[in-house]
């Protein structure tokens, strides 16, 4: 993949990150505070637009594509499966989805501690 169509991936992840923020707080708030959700739903979004900030980073100075996948395949799990389970909170089989997206997020910043140490030695 090259680094421009890696941020506009980014670029995108991040616009829906904030879409999701306001409806999560205008459109959904009702369904949300039914169940009980609605920390879950902005730790979602916190962690989805950390991320997308971190791979728009990545991208357009050409860092690490091995980071900025891990990052954004975290978004997918972690935050995907948090925003599931908000709206759905009976969809207990996803409990387990949302680790692997935090395990796939600390790969992404293992990733960056390692090329940084590697680069320092150099």
């Amino acid at each position: 993949m090259n680094h421009l169509l890696a941020a506009r991936i980014a670029a995108g992840f991040a616009m829906l990150g904030v879409a999701y923020g306001a409806f999560g707080a205008h459109g959904l708030r009702v369904q949300l505070e039914a169940n009980h959700s609605m920390e879950t739903w902005k730790t979602a979004v916190l962690y989805h637009l950390i991320h997308s900030v971190a791979m728009y980073v990545l991208a357009v100075t050409r860092g690490s594509l091995r980071a900025w996948t891990l990052f954004g395949a975290g978004v997918l799990l972690f935050s995907g499966s948090l925003y599931a389970l908000a709206l759905w909170p009976d969809l207990r089989w996803l409990g387990p989805v949302t680790p692997l997206g935090g395990v796939l997020f600390i790969g992404g910043w293992a990733t960056l501690m390692i090329k940084k140490a590697e680069e320092k030695g150099k």
